[in-house]
């Protein structure tokens, strides 16, 4: 039992390294085949890329997820750990049924939460199976939601590298900042999915789409002006509202997560 309790942070670490490199290398295809690829092929092998990252993802997420629970260090708390690893991802996913306004919703701010009490690579596992959970229940299943669970699992990881202070209102303050950075982060990797193919066959070049004779330098500026002319406001909408949130409910569940991370004796993760 000892040596499978060693083994899960190391199993996470590796899960988490490998699903992100894979992901990163997904996001950024657009610049990689800049100049490589006729448009037409960089859309249909976009969906294939989809599809296996999906994969990736799922298993990936789900071996952290068992590494996480497999370190509670008996029967009686695995078992807790398993039924609160459920709930917060159902009622995370529930939340997005929650009415929202250009891209305002209130699931990031539970990641985020999750993630800074429970550790980094249960924060992986709760924004990614989170958002695969919230795409069932919403019928939002597409060959965009491999890219949406690794931006939210990206979410709840970095929350959990934040650091942990006494006095509150500076871990309210670092969390709220986070949320609020977070909501335009995910808003910039998530354009990246779909900007390759966001106006096939315009007939002007308005200097905002993505086209295999760019160069890396001009993608990246072209790249940038999409993002300032067609995502800005949508993201700081975002931003807000999941700022407001941490910062308005924060400390309480915080409180609320964390009596459940004493009874359950999980161990947070770095």
């Amino acid at each position: 039992m000892t040596q499978t309790l060693n083994r899960a942070p190391a199993l996470g670490n590796i899960a988490i390294g490998a699903v992100s490199f894979i992901g990163l290398i997904t996001f950024c295809l657009p610049f990689i085949v800049s100049g490589l690829a006729a448009r037409s092929m960089a859309g249909s092998t976009r969906t294939v890329d989809a599809s296996l990252l999906l994969a990736i993802v799922v298993a990936g997420a789900l071996t952290i997820a068992v590494g996480e629970l497999v370190r509670a260090p008996c029967a009686g708390n695995l078992t807790r750990s398993i039924a609160l690893l459920g709930a917060l991802v159902a009622i995370d996913a529930t939340l997005r049924l929650v009415p929202s306004f250009l891209g305002a919703s209130p699931i990031f701010a539970l990641i985020i939460l999750v993630g800074f009490v429970f550790g980094s690579r249960f924060g992986f596992a709760m924004g990614a199976l989170t958002l695969m959970l919230s795409a069932a229940i919403t019928a939002g299943v597409g060959p965009w939601l491999p890219f949406q669970m690794l931006c939210a699992g990206w979410i709840g990881l970095a929350a959990g590298w934040l650091p942990h202070y006494r006095a509150g209102r500076v871990e309210l303050v670092t969390l709220t900042l986070f949320g609020f950075g977070s909501g335009f982060g995910y808003g910039a990797l998530m354009n990246l999915y779909s900007w390759p193919f966001a106006a096939p066959g315009a007939s002007a070049d308005l200097g905002l789409y993505w086209a295999p004779s760019l160069s890396f330098s001009e993608s990246v500026e072209r790249y940038a002006t999409y993002y300032l002319a067609t995502s800005l406001v949508h993201d700081a909408t975002r931003a807000v509202a999941t700022a407001g949130i941490l910062l308005v409910a924060g400390p309480q569940v915080i409180r609320l997560l964390r009596r459940f991370l004493s009874r359950t004796a999980w161990i947070a993760s770095g």
